[in-house]
């Protein structure tokens, strides 16, 4: 079982082995919440022979959270992220109205955070210098340069984009879902999930420290992998992927995120009799039944290995 997972999991769904007691905890009332910072991810998509592919990267075991686990470039917002940026796309109001945020400032930063975060941790650049162009190649050392100086926090994306005359075009992604990390977990995100295409000239590459190994994968296979235990995810990630599948380009996916439903999914835990209820509402294969009297959890709700494919 990969790391992160107690035993008895049928499949790959990222499990902590101190997970039990903090819900216990926190259905006791012992326990505080943390409050969650904001984050931004990028299921970036490309077309393969048999549809689209879904760049996926595994974190080391050795993180703190989710080691192991497969997931997408992403990282929290720097406050910086709200600087003034030369703009392409619908309005950043029109984005606030998108993503239940209740300003345009706050809008962009997510926005931009979702941007940066691909470029630092993929080495993709949704931003070109015309608002409808697009850079054709980040790599070399001048590029490798500032993508250091970005990740080590030295240089503002907003300053990133002005001293290389680039717009952000926030028309190549596309918002696809939103999850905030459990009440009961000592780190937590709320994380805006986006779709976006990977650009005509630019590859990806592993330019995180926190990952050991990046895949472009479908997302059938991804979600089979993690059906077999082979593969652990965290229940956001499985659940975009198995939104993905329907879709046979990565054109299709852009096209379907404005109807995708963006209401903030929360995991809940209630105690019933004996156990403690972990359920994420309307994902119903990630409901997990903790005794109170401790040990690990018992499967899902839908008391079959893995879940039902959408």
């Amino acid at each position: 079982m990969s790391n992160g997972q107690t035993n008895g999991q049928s499949n790959g769904q990222w499990y902590p082995a101190e997970w039990p007691d903090r819900i216990r905890a926190l259905a006791a009332g012992e326990l505080v919440p943390a409050t969650p910072r904001r984050a931004a991810t990028v299921l970036l998509l490309k077309d393969g022979a048999d549809g689209p592919l879904v760049h996926m990267l595994r974190r080391r075991a050795s993180m703190a959270f989710a080691g192991g686990a497969y997931a997408y470039p992403g990282g929290g917002v720097d406050p910086r992220d709200e600087h003034p940026v030369r703009w392409a796309g619908p309005a950043r109001e029109e984005w606030a109205a998108r993503l239940g945020l209740p300003d345009a400032a706050q809008a962009q930063a997510v926005v931009c955070a979702a941007v940066r975060e691909t470029y630092e941790e993929a080495g993709v650049l949704l931003a070109g210098e015309t608002p409808d162009t697009v850079v054709g190649d980040t790599t070399g050392e001048d590029w490798e340069k500032d993508r250091a100086a970005l990740v080590a926090r030295e240089l503002s994306f907003a300053d990133f984009l002005d001293r290389r005359g680039l717009v952000l075009r926030s028309d190549l992604l596309g918002a696809w879902a939103r999850w905030i990390t459990p009440e009961f977990e000592p780190r937590r995100y709320d994380t805006w999930f986006f779709v976006a295409a990977l650009p005509a000239g630019q590859r990806t590459r592993n330019a995180s420290t926190e990952a050991d190994r990046t895949v472009w994968i479908r997302p059938a296979d991804a979600a089979a992998g993690y059906d077999r235990g082979e593969l652990t995810m965290m229940p956001p990630t499985i659940s975009t992927l198995r939104a993905l599948e329907p879709y046979g380009s990565a054109a299709g996916a852009l096209a379907a995120a404005a109807d995708q439903d963006m209401t903030p999914v929360l995991a809940q835990a209630r105690l019933e009799g004996d156990e403690v209820i972990l359920s994420w509402p309307g994902h119903d294969e990630f409901t997990k039944h903790i005794p109170t009297a401790g040990g690990g959890a018992a499967d899902g709700a839908t008391g079959r290995e893995g879940g039902p494919s959408i």
